[in-house]
């Protein structure tokens, strides 16, 4: 969106009146606010929304205010003596924010492609979800769902985790900074910065699964930075480095290079899930 045009004014606004408002519903530790949970999305609302039991199921979908669930017959009232479990009906079973966003249009790219009747090719993609042509739900054998399957929770290391939690912080300085560049950097310059970027992220959520198969890109990516540093003395030729803005960031990818291969060199040799 920030690449087509769309202003930093929109995602500061954004963010100031959604997302901080969001923060606040996403817990179990405040109740039903009387008054207040029939007009404004509530914690006791939202907890609703997030929740895989079946009377629960496509409920509360509003971000503020919930009087348009009630408008279009999709609210329900959280019930006390039932005991919200969390999640999807389809778990993604990966922390890949990549994979997280297109696993979905997988599933219904094969629907597509494997459904007979043209018309079902096309309506698929604007059915609402869990809808399957005919011919397919014929085929597929009937499944339940397990409400107490265990959750994902892979086995990770408090020094891969502050790895993670460390790449992380600097690549949201970093996404950050992209929003006020972008408009002053080449489209090519602009692009690379967006490939790194997601790249960073979706190292991240491989490393958090002890995916060995993600340390050769995550070690590319900071290589990349170290490059860049050395050769340019710039940062996505959107600002010129000083000398110790160079030799601080010198230091930041050697010991992110060495933090990383100790970290994992200690570790068994894990495979890649199986997408």
């Amino acid at each position: 969106m920030a690449l087509i045009g769309f202003p930093l004014d929109v995602f500061i606004a954004v963010a100031l009146i959604d997302l901080l408002y969001q923060f606040w519903v996403h817990t179990e530790q405040i109740g039903k606010l009387g008054w207040f949970d029939r007009v404004f999305v509530s914690p006791s609302n939202h907890r609703v929304h997030h929740a895989v039991n079946d009377m629960y199921l496509d409920k509360n979908f509003g971000g503020i205010l919930v009087i348009w669930d009630r408008l279009f017959g999709t609210f329900i009232e959280e019930r006390d003596h039932v005991d919200i479990v969390y999640g999807t009906r389809k778990p993604l079973r990966s922390w890949n924010p990549l994979w997280a966003n297109l696993e979905v249009y997988e599933q219904v790219w094969r629907d597509a492609w494997n459904t007979r009747r043209w018309r079902d090719k096309l309506q698929i993609w604007l059915r609402p979800p869990g809808w399957r042509p005919a011919d397919l739900m014929a085929q597929s054998a009937p499944s339940t769902f397990d409400i107490h399957r265990p959750a994902y929770d892979p086995s990770m290391s408090k020094a891969t985790a502050w790895y993670c939690v460390a790449q992380f912080i600097l690549l949201l300085e970093a996404a950050t900074h992209f929003l006020l560049v972008y408009k002053n950097i080449s489209a090519l310059n602009a692009t690379i910065y967006v490939s790194w970027l997601v790249m960073g992220l979706w190292c991240i959520g491989g490393l958090m699964e002890r995916g060995r198969i993600y340390l050769l890109p995550e070690t590319v990516r900071i290589l990349c930075i170290l490059i860049m540093n050395l050769f340019t003395a710039s940062w996505f030729y959107s600002f010129a480095l000083s000398t110790p803005a160079q030799a601080l960031l010198t230091a930041t990818c050697l010991i992110s290079l060495g933090g990383l291969w100790l970290i994992f060199s200690r570790q068994k040799t894990h495979g890649h899930l199986p997408h």
